[in-house]
């Protein structure tokens, strides 16, 4: 991959977790794999059941950290809770102060069951108004309307209360069924928005493997969002 100027003059933290149409898992780690950014570190959720996930002979920690330049990432393989959401919250905050991170982006799902595939729109929430340049530069909708739980707010509760700006990017998917296509356009809204060069076309290869191999991660993710539900007890616009 060309890459076309060092992703950004200030250090940036992509974040990544199993939502909607596991839109978020898909995209960040097609950035961590194309990117080749190395692994940095691990973060330990006290409440998560243990859990390691092997790749290519690897064991891998469900929630990894990766850096190459001013690009950091976070990357949860695993949903939360309503128990261990706050800690991988305060996590990613602490991450943040460490490493001096000035900005962070989220990349989410929005259900939208009955989608074109071929105008699965993106839309954007920002925390602060530091951040209304990217979405007009970008030509970005804002989410203007609607009711959010679950990791996507707690993230977002934190960080409106802090001074580090937070992005949130989402992109209409499927709520039920892992959703490759959804996650295409979401990794050419980040690409853009980092001005990087980018080739998904080994995603469009796989699309259908893709649906298989990640199906009990679906399956997990929408019983965790079911229980986080229940909790809440808001009336559900995105879920």
């Amino acid at each position: 991959m060309e890459i076309t100027k060092y992703y950004t003059k200030e250090n940036t933290l992509l974040v990544g977790f199993p939502s909607n149409g596991l839109v978020g898992t898909f995209s960040i780690s097609y950035f961590i794999h194309h990117l080749k950014m190395k692994q940095i570190g691990e973060i330990e959720i006290p409440d998560l059941p243990p859990t390691l996930f092997v790749e290519e002979g690897e064991i891998l920690s469900p929630i990894r950290a990766y850096n190459r330049n001013n690009l950091f990432v976070i990357i949860s393989d695993v949903p939360f809770n309503y128990n261990s959401v706050e800690e991988f919250v305060l996590a990613i905050h602490e991450f943040c102060k460490k490493n001096a991170i000035k900005k962070i982006m989220i990349v989410s799902g929005m259900e939208q069951v009955n989608q074109n595939k071929n105008d699965c729109k993106i839309f954007g929430l920002i925390t602060h108004p530091t951040l209304e340049n990217i979405l007009y530069d970008n030509k970005i909708p804002k989410f203007l309307n609607g009711s959010i739980f679950g990791t996507d707010a707690a993230i977002i509760s934190i960080f409106r209360k802090t001074n580090i700006p937070a992005l949130v990017l989402y992109a209409e998917c499927h709520p039920f069924f892992p959703d490759p296509e959804a996650s295409i356009n979401a990794i050419i809204m980040v690409a853009k928005i980092l001005d990087v060069e980018i080739d998904t076309q080994d995603i469009k290869n796989k699309i259908d493997k893709l649906r298989i191999q990640y199906r009990n991660l679906m399956e997990e993710t929408i019983r965790t969002s079911q229980q986080q539900e229940s909790k809440t007890r808001m009336p559900q616009i995105y879920r």
